[in-house]
């Protein structure tokens, strides 16, 4: 039996399917890696195409791996002449060739987010630009948004035109490209960016790489941003055999600069195309894929498909309302220690998904007090560790002595008492003269005013030479055990950090281990590529399906995971979909929150498990939120609880009810801390700050009662709340306790509180 005979009739298809465009609609769990790699496997063995004359690109290290492998098991000899790959991976051998041609020397260095950090701020120093009004987050991003779309310095300045923060962040764009060219190095939307500049400024280049990548595939293609698809455009025109696929009903990284027009328009860019849908799932039973279908059918910006299997209908969705935030992190935490004791499950089959990163804190609580092992994914990057990027801080200079962020990062560690007067003369006769810092320092001697930090400069110098050196002597992990004993950096770490000592040792021992791990799976390896592969490396590849550990984590971070066991926490309007989703004045933020939740809900494989609370604070004030609107939408049919009904206006609780509401830092047990709720349904909700729990909970114990103060404002006033924004004051009644105000606001309507919890300020 033929290989192709074990796919279904759709996967066939695909896979047969050889020339021209090809739009490949693959639902969560249909097959798609298998679909790709058969397709490779067809092509090179029955239709004689050259490996080397394949590219198939994904986003992830992780899913180029697993690809590559594959299609190793099913070809054999030869494979390996596939050009398997990241986006980012594709572009920077690429450029590693050819850049010189944007006056980019070969050797460039790879920003991540933290140098990108740092050398906005420089940028907006040497500027003057006064950072608490413009942010330099907000500007970063909106650079990042520029070169998502492709957009210049200098097409970037004529938009501006006009809008006075615009033509600031324009000053700031072109400063920092600059400063990016100084430094020979790139971040990472440059990767993609310059890329796509190497091959319209040089033809004969793009022309080269068309003839060579005569077959181009592209998975997640929904993930792609406008830069990309020009990238994909660019490289597929040559012979048009491009195989795109993707579901844009996962389309979820709208931040990131996804565009999901890219694969819902595929047919209009390319009108040849074959679309085919593959809609049976491998991973899910009926009753989840039900519940998802449900969701996302009330999308309307998508392409109509339906999940379906033959693993037959399984057990309902569970769905859990809590009273509060903590006995719902208790009862996940219970149920998973249930089902390890009883069910003989392993902790790597559990996941608990989250909208946001806060709602890790509980959970991790109660994780420890079960004596559960976990993982949070999301937590600090490994390369992201002080100690870790000191090391390759060295490096980076060693490799490439522009990269002025990775000099300023190591100059004085350990200390070296090179202050920052001294630095300014070496930046100012940089600048003067063209150069870079390095170079600068290279001449010190000649530098006036630098006095005795001449001589500390000159063995800086002296030793970064040294190291260089030593480069093409010795391997990676030696040069990194060399320079971590040259410059005393175990000493260093000691007197620093003499609590987490070990721990900073640890991580200076993997990363030599992965030095060496590198060394031994490269034929050449090289200082340079070394630097890259732990640049380019993404959160999710860390993840691994073997180590017994629960994961915790975002529903953004899940995307491409599967668990037998899954838990969505947190499923309440106001939190998942968000308030500002809700209160959007495009529709369509809410449909990439659904795609979010259909994502989350086709992770499960056997168990899917919904909870939401009642009562839950978020950021420091205590909120009473309506069931998610995704629960909402699933029929009960496919639940194993009724879903209560809307309480999206529950303001009108009675106060004896918030009186019993817990202190969440009351160490009482849990029982005594429930609250009461007897809210009625469609009445309006309360929110309270951290100190009026606080303050209620004095009550309750009997302290002295203050009645409230009148408030500054009064029937008729603009007010102005932490959460709604502005709006205006409709009624104010007094009552025995405190003062009821009914305000209309702006952005979330009508809503009635209490005036010394709510905190409103008259505008």
């Amino acid at each position: 039996m033929s290989i192709y005979d074990t796919l279904n009739k759709e996967q066939k298809e695909a896979v047969l399917y050889d020339k021209g465009p090809l739009l490949i609609l693959a639902g969560a769990g249909s097959g798609k890696t298998r679909v790709l790699t058969h397709r490779i496997a067809y092509l090179i063995d029955e239709m004689g195409v050259n490996p080397w004359n394949i590219l198939a690109i994904t986003f992830t290290n992780k899913a180029a791996e697993e690809m590559r492998h594959r299609v190793d098991d099913i070809v054999g000899f030869g494979a390996d002449q596939v050009w398997v790959a990241t986006f980012h991976s594709t572009c920077v051998r690429i450029l590693r060739r050819h850049i010189d041609r944007l006056g980019f020397g070969t050797n460039f260095t790879i920003y991540d987010s933290d140098d990108q950090k740092s050398t906005i701020k420089a940028v907006c120093k040497r500027l003057e630009i006064d950072t608490k009004l413009h942010k330099e987050k907000s500007i970063l991003n909106a650079i990042s948004s520029a070169k998502d779309e492709l957009i210049d310095v200098r097409e970037y300045e004529i938009n501006a035109m006009g809008d006075y923060n615009k033509t600031i962040y324009a000053k700031v764009y072109r400063e920092y490209q600059e400063t990016l060219k100084r430094s020979n190095a790139l971040d990472f939307d440059d990767i993609i960016v310059k890329t796509v500049e190497l091959f319209k400024t040089c033809p004969e280049i793009l022309y080269s790489y068309q003839e060579r990548f005569r077959y181009v595939m592209v998975d997640e293609y929904q993930d792609t941003n406008s830069a990309q698809f020009e990238l994909v455009r660019l490289l597929a025109d040559g012979y048009r055999n491009l195989c795109v696929v993707g579901d844009d009903d996962q389309s979820i990284y709208k931040f990131r600069g996804a565009n999901i027009r890219n694969i819902l328009d595929f047919e209009q860019h390319y009108p040849e195309a074959k679309v085919i849908k593959l809609e049976q799932n491998y991973r899910s039973t009926q009753n989840i894929l039900n519940a998802a279908n449900a969701v996302i059918h009330n999308n309307t910006k998508r392409k109509d498909k339906a999940l379906w299997t033959d693993k037959g209908d399984g057990k309902k969705v569970r769905f859990r309302v809590f009273d509060n935030a903590y006995e719902e992190a208790e009862f996940i935490t219970d149920d998973i220690r249930e089902k390890v004791r009883k069910e003989g499950a392993r902790y790597q089959d559990f996941a608990v998904l989250y909208r946001t990163n806060a709602q890790a804190r509980l959970l991790e609580e109660r994780m420890v007090i079960s004596g559960i092992p976990y993982n949070v994914v999301g937590g600090t990057n490994f390369y992201a560790r002080m100690e870790i990027k000191d090391i390759l801080g060295y490096l980076k200079t060693v490799y490439n002595g522009l990269d002025e962020v990775a000099l300023r990062r190591i100059i004085n560690v350990p200390k070296r008492s090179i202050g920052s007067a001294s630095l300014e003369k070496i930046e100012d006769y940089a600048e003067i003269r063209d150069m870079s810092m390095f170079d600068a320092m290279t001449q010190a001697e000649d530098i006036p005013g630098l006095g005795r930090a001449t001589q500390k400069i000159r063995a800086f110098v002296d030793m970064v030479f040294d190291f260089k050196k030593q480069v093409d002597k010795i391997s990676i992990a030696e040069l990194i055990r060399q320079i971590i004993e040259t410059i005393g950096y175990e000493e260093y770490l000691q007197d620093y950090d003499e609590d987490g000592y070990e721990d900073r040792l640890e991580n200076l021992d993997e990363l030599i281990s992965k030095a060496v791990a590198y060394e031994e799976s490269h034929d050449e390896p090289s200082l340079g590529e070394f630097l890259e592969e732990v640049t380019l490396v993404a959160e999710i590849d860390n993840v691994n399906d073997e180590d017994g550990r629960v994961l915790l984590m975002t529903l953004h971070s899940a995307k491409g995971l599967e668990f037998p066991n899954v838990y969505l926490a947190g499923m309440e309007d106001g939190l998942f979909p968000s308030f500002m989703t809700i209160t959007a004045d495009d529709p369509f933020e809410l449909e990439e929150e659904r795609r979010l939740a259909y994502v989350g809900i086709t992770r499960a494989m056997v168990n899917l498990t919904l909870t939401c609370a009642k009562m839950r604070m978020i950021r420091g004030e205590t909120q009473y939120n309506a069931v998610s609107r995704f629960v909402r939408e699933i029929p009960p049919e496919y639940l194993d609880n009724k879903v209560p009904e809307s309480r999206r206006n529950r303001e009108d609780m009675v106060f004896s009810d918030i009186l019993s509401a817990p202190n969440p830092f009351d160490p009482r047990p849990k029982a005594i801390l429930r609250p009461k709720v007897t809210a009625k349904a469609d009445k309006p909700f309360i929110a309270q700050s951290v100190s009026s729990m606080n303050s209620v909970a004095g009550i309750a114990k009997g302290a002295a009662y203050q009645a409230a103060a009148q408030p500054d404002y009064g029937v008729g006033d603009r007010v102005s709340h932490i959460k709604f924004g502005e709006g205006t004051v409709l009624k104010l009644e007094k009552e025995p306790r405190d003062y009821k105000v009914t305000v209309n606001f702006d952005a979330a309507g009508q809503k009635i509180m209490y005036a010394s919890f709510a905190k409103l300020k008259r505008v």
